[in-house]
């Protein structure tokens, strides 16, 4: 019975080397064929002998030489699932709670008893659509992280430190977006605007509104209410698995 226990262990531990080999390997001969690539994770995939590369964000797949490179999505063809798109999602989750909320400007609308997190710019036409659609939803604390894109908005980024500066955020956030109206300050205070934006950036977000929900789902885009709506009530605590929904959104800019 002992000699029988030796060699499975032996063998599991030869299982592991074999893995972490191949992994190795891998990242190896694609650092050779693609020189500066940064290759984020490899795992091997249960379909086809493949393996999962996520370089930048994104998914693709390579064989056990990577001599081959494939793009676009996995489907299961019986489950009718799209397994890429699944992975995607679990690999974009964030988890709301790790996040410095005291660096966004909080909203409570209602009972404010479900929470939002948005990343958002206040000259984004897409933000100032997602937040008429917001004026529709009750019932909930949204947590409002500055993330101006100067290249596309020129001073939006002044506009978000005065916003921040403002006596009442939450309605200087309201009145500039909804409104067009800007807080009468130089938004020369402290403010967290630039810890914001490497915040975001630390997270991929590439465009603005980005909206996180409680179980860690993004969804990039303005959503309609009724999406936002329907987001909430598919939401479940940070860790569990991401609702599967076909949210159509307005894209991100």
């Amino acid at each position: 019975m002992k000699g029988s226990r030796w060699l499975l262990a032996a063998l599991m531990c030869a299982w592991v080397g074999f893995a972490h080999a191949d992994e190795a390997s891998i990242r190896k001969n694609l650092g050779a064929r693609f020189p500066g690539m940064e290759v984020s994770s490899v795992t091997k995939t249960p379909y086809a002998g493949l393996y999962e590369i996520v370089v930048d964000g994104q998914i693709a797949y390579v064989d056990e030489n990577a001599d081959y490179l494939f793009l676009g999505s996995v489907v299961d063809t019986k489950a009718h699932k799209n397994l890429t798109q699944d992975r995607l999602a679990k690999l974009d989750a964030v988890n709301p709670d790790a996040l410095p909320l005291d660096q966004a400007i909080k909203i409570v609308k209602g009972d404010g008893s479900r929470k939002l997190i948005v990343f958002s710019d206040p000259e984004c036409p897409f933000c100032k659509r997602l937040e008429q659609e917001l004026t529709k939803v009750n019932n909930l604390t949204m947590y409002v992280f500055l993330f101006p894109i100067e290249s596309l908005h020129p001073g939006t980024t002044s506009l978000s430190r005065a916003i921040w500066c403002a006596k009442d955020r939450a309605q200087a956030w309201h009145d500039a977006l909804l409104k067009n109206v800007q807080p009468r300050n130089d938004g020369s205070c402290s403010n967290p605007v630039d810890a914001d934006i490497a915040l975001g950036k630390s997270l991929h977000v590439s465009g603005t509104p980005t909206l996180i929900f409680a179980d860690g789902r993004r969804v990039a885009g303005a959503m309609p209410a009724d999406k936002i709506e329907a987001a909430f009530r598919l939401a479940r605590p940070a860790g569990d698995k991401p609702g599967a929904d076909k949210t159509k959104v307005a894209p991100a800019q």
